[in-house]
Parts: structure tokens; C-alpha cells; sequence
């Protein structure tokens, strides 16, 4: 019995992410992201993190869990109470059934027999909750979890598995039959069922001569015991291994299910703390695997978002065909925003959540690749070039045909020219293989390029600047401009005054 909760054939497989992706997770800020869904809650941290990064990266997978996903917000009270019967249920088996020890036949039977008890009453519970309100689903992942519920766990096998728990406690011992073997050993040791008392009606009232006689091992007789003992321990090997298999897959089922009910709660998190700030988010159907694809209305950072007071400012991108964006523009003007709003859009797509958009379309990639500018390296062990060139080398390598690289002012830790000249070589070998590439620059000489060209598979994004200096944060689709506007920046940071100061002093170099 598998949840089937995030995957119509499979299970969630939590596997910590490749090293490389731990850029991912810094560029694109989603540790914001990752503290929304899981709240103080270590492992929801945990299971969004990996589900992210480890995202399908095919349409029909996508679809199904955003269907799921559809009906946890639609129940949330059902799914939060479903989790947190995976939760107690874990706990109640961690207390109870885990200082057992495994090493004799007898200490699994006795551990096994604790855990049915904790997971008869789980069963029950989740009994109850799937007749009350399986029908309130739509979705083919709850509605196959709950047939599956009804099906499996029905009164007869609950019933059955009550009695089997009261026959394995029952303190009169256990039943054995035997053979007598060539040696005078017993042999074929079998676990019978006991009846409520080991004679006969008959010999009860003494019209019958009793068919089976007692030897009592003395208190003192330790080999004796030790010898009955191992007689017990034989008779209940294949019980015990049978038991230990069955809490196995029992155990199983529960933690599955407490992981792929995290994921969709770490959702329900983050939806309720972007409505609280009135941000619109959208379910997008991904288009089949074909041409690249980039539609937004609305689209916002929500890590962004999460940390200001007020609500952000959402950008518009028609890119339908176009493999290579770049966007230039005002300093300050929302370009690497807009840049991690795109790589965290295609990331939750892509895991089955909903996007921070009004409305987003984008093909299915296999990976999110980032390269955003760094810091000069503290220990000096390398050039600044040589470090932005060391990761854009690690970039490549991981790179196939199908996925999107977002590059945020690479290459601009070195003049213009040679910066050019390098990202040019880089952006074509991806293009020409298929990547989709997202460029944020400030490299006049790349971005005029490219739009010198006349690619048709090329969009240009501009961040423009209002007329009193300030910037709108809105980016339209426009050529690159010479110019990046750093005056307004020193002018909002420093003040006007010193400003002029600055031009006073530059003009009075000049003369002299």
C-alpha cells in the first residue's frame, strides 16, 4: 500500500540535492522560499528543499501534483489533520515500540506486536477521516489514496489484525507442535494457535483420559530454561520474520505518506503567507516538451516579497519561441529581481505547486543552473575572472539540451571588451545546444550584439527609468541602451549635493 500522493507510479524519494545546486539555492534567494513552507518545521525544511530542486521534469507529472495540490487547498483542514496523524503516529511508535530489543525471535514478535497496536489505532483513525471525507476530493492522487484507504483497510482486516494482536499478547505463552526427530530432538517446529484451554470437554468432566500431559521446568533449572528458550525461539522464527516484514511495509506507509503530506503542507504555507499579502498566484499547465516557452503577467519575486512590508511589482514577459533573454537597463531597476522571479517560477511549476504570477506559461526543463555575481574571493586564492570562470566552467559541465541557465552580471569582473568576447563564446555554445539562457548584464557591447543580430529565438527586456531618476520597476521589452543610469543611483544613495560635489571635482581635474 503506497500513498501515490506526488507521483501517479511512484513515491517522493527524498535525495539531497547535487552539489552544485547549492548556488541554486543562494542566487535565487530560496531560503526565504524553503522558511515560508516549512515554518519552525526542520523536516518540512527539508522536503521542500529537495522537492524543489529535485523537481519531475515532465508535463504529465507536473500536472498531477498540481491537481493534488488544487485539493489540499481546497481541504487544507482534511490534509493538516492527515499529517498529523503520520506525526503522532510516528511519535506513539518511537515511544513505544522502539526500545525493544532485535537481536531473538521473541523481542521481534514482542516489538512487532507494540507496533500493531499503535498502527491499529492509526488505521482506525485514518478510516474515519477517509469516510468522511473522501468525497470532497477531485484529484486522481486522492481519490486513488482514499479507494486505496477503503479498500485495504476495511473492517474485516481490521478486525483481523485485532485478533491477531490479542493471540501474540496472550500471556499463557505460546503453542508449538513438533516432530520427534532421528536424535530424539524436536523438529518441524510450527506456532499453532492456542484454543481457550488445552483439554477437552470430556477430559474437563473426567470421562475422557487426558491426551496431553505437562512438564514443568523447575525455577531453578537454568538449562532447562535456557533449552525451552531456544525450543520458543525456534517456533517463532517465521512468525517473527513474517511480523517484522509486515510492520516493515506498515512503517513504510506512514513515513511515505508523512513525506509527500509535507510537501503539500509546506504549500498550503507558503500560499497563506503570499495571500496574507494579497500576492495573486496562478496553477500554469505546462505546455508539451517542444519549442521554449517563457509567458508571464504578474510575475513577481515572492522571496521578495515574503521580506518587504508592502506588495511588489509584477513584470510582463512574452517570450513564447525565444531561447535567449536578456535584460538590461537602469541600475536599481528590478533586473536581477525579475531574473530570480523567472528561475523560482520555473522551480515551483516544475515541483506541481502554483506560481507567483497572475499568469505563467513556460516549457518543462530538466534543471535550473545559475551563475550570479559573487564577492571577491577573502582568502585571495584566486582572481575575481578566475572565480567567475571556474563556476561558469562547473555550469557548462552540468548543462544538457534541455535546461535553463540564469546568468545575473557574469563576466563583469573584467573590462568590456574581453567580457564581451567571452560571453558571447559561452551564451552561443549553450544556445546552440539547446539551453535556454537568461542573461541580466550590463555589458553594453554583449547585449548589442545579440540584438545586432536580429535572432528571432532572442528577447530583450529593458529596466527603464522614470524622468525624476526614479525606477518603476517595470521592464519592457526594448533594445539595450549605452547606459545604466549610475548618476541616479549615486544621486538616491548620496544625496544631490554630493553629486555636484563629485562634478565639481571631476570638472576642476579637467581644467587643471
Amino acid at each position: 500500500m503506497r500513498p501515490h500522493l506526488t507521483a501517479r507510479d511512484g513515491d517522493l524519494v527524498l535525495a539531497r540535492p547535487a552539489a552544485h545546486l547549492s548556488s541554486v539555492v543562494t542566487d535565487l534567494e530560496l531560503r526565504t522560499i524553503i522558511g515560508a513552507m516549512a515554518g519552525r518545521d526542520a523536516f518540512l525544511a527539508e522536503v521542500a528543499r529537495d522537492v524543489l530542486l529535485a523537481a519531475p521534469s515532465d508535463p504529465a507529472s507536473i500536472t498531477y501534483r498540481q491537481d493534488v495540490l488544487r485539493d489540499a487547498l481546497a481541504e487544507e483542514a482534511v490534509v493538516r489533520e492527515l499529517y498529523q496523524l503520520t506525526l503522532e503516529t510516528q511519535e506513539s511508535e518511537r515511544r513505544k515500540v522502539w526500545g525493544y530489543g532485535m537481536r531473538s525471535p521473541d523481542s521481534i514478535v514482542s516489538r512487532s506486536v507494540a507496533a500493531l497496536v499503535v498502527f491499529l489505532e492509526s488505521f482506525r483513525r485514518l478510516r474515519a477521516i477517509s469516510a468522511a471525507h473522501a468525497g470532497r476530493f477531485s484529484s486522481e492522487g486522492f481519490r486513488r489514496f482514499f479507494e486505496t484507504v477503503e479498500a485495504e483497510l476495511d473492517d474485516a482486516y481490521l478486525r483481523s489484525v485485532e485478533q491477531h494482536v490479542r493471540r501474540l499478547s496472550d500471556r499463557r505463552g505460546v503453542l508449538l507442535s513438533a516432530r520427534l526427530g532421528p536424535d530424539g530432538r524436536g523438529t518441524d517446529l510450527v506456532l499453532r494457535r492456542r484454543h481457550r484451554d488445552g483439554r477437552t470437554l470430556r477430559e474437563w468432566i473426567g470421562l475422557e483420559e487426558r491426551r496431553s500431559f505437562v512438564y514443568e521446568v523447575a525455577g531453578r533449572d537454568d538449562a532447562g530454561m535456557h533449552t525451552l528458550s531456544e525450543i520458543r525461539g525456534a517456533g517463532l522464527v517465521s512468525a517473527a520474520v513474517a511480523l517484522a516484514e509486515s510492520i516493515e511495509h506498515v512503517h513504510g506507509f506512514f513515513q511515505q505518506l508523512g513525506t509527500e503530506l509535507a510537501f503539500y503542507v509546506g504549500c498550503l504555507n507558503l500560499h497563506a503567507a503570499l495571500a496574507a499579502k494579497g500576492e495573486p498566484v496562478c496553477f500554469p499547465g505546462p505546455p508539451p516538451v517542444g519549442s521554449p516557452t517563457l509567458e508571464a503577467r504578474g510575475l513577481y519575486d515572492p522571496a521578495l516579497s515574503l521580506r518587504i512590508v508592502g506588495r511588489t511589482i509584477g513584470n510582463e514577459i512574452a517570450g513564447d519561441g525565444k531561447a535567449l533573454l536578456v535584460i538590461t537597463g537602469a541600475n536599481g531597476g528590478g533586473k536581477s529581481t525579475l531574473l530570480r522571479a523567472v528561475g523560482i517560477a520555473q522551480l515551483m511549476m516544475q515541483a506541481g505547486m502554483f506560481v507567483a504570477a497572475e499568469a505563467y506559461r513556460a516549457d518543462v526543463r530538466d534543471a535550473v543552473l545559475t551563475h550570479f555575481r559573487r564577492e571577491e574571493d577573502p582568502a585571495l586564492e584566486s582572481g575575481k575572472l578566475d572565480e567567475e570562470l571556474t563556476r561558469l566552467s562547473e555550469l557548462v559541465d552540468h548543462a544538457s539540451s534541455r535546461s535553463l541557465v540564469l546568468l545575473n552580471e557574469s563576466l563583469s569582473a573584467t573590462n568590456e571588451r574581453e567580457g564581451s568576447q567571452i560571453a558571447r563564446g559561452i551564451v552561443r555554445a549553450l544556445l546552440e545546444r539547446g539551453v535556454k539562457v537568461a542573461y541580466v548584464t550590463h555589458l553594453y557591447d554583449l547585449a548589442e550584439s545579440f540584438h545586432r543580430l536580429g535572432r528571432p529565438d532572442a528577447l530583450f527586456l529593458r529596466a527603464e527609468r522614470g524622468t525624476d531618476g526614479e525606477r518603476p520597476f517595470l521592464l519592457t521589452e526594448a533594445p539595450p541602451l549605452p547606459t545604466s543610469f549610475g548618476r541616479d543611483v549615486y544621486r538616491r544613495v548620496f544625496g544631490d549635493h554630493a553629486l555636484a560635489d563629485t562634478s565639481a571635482a571631476t570638472d576642476s581635474g579637467e581644467a587643471a
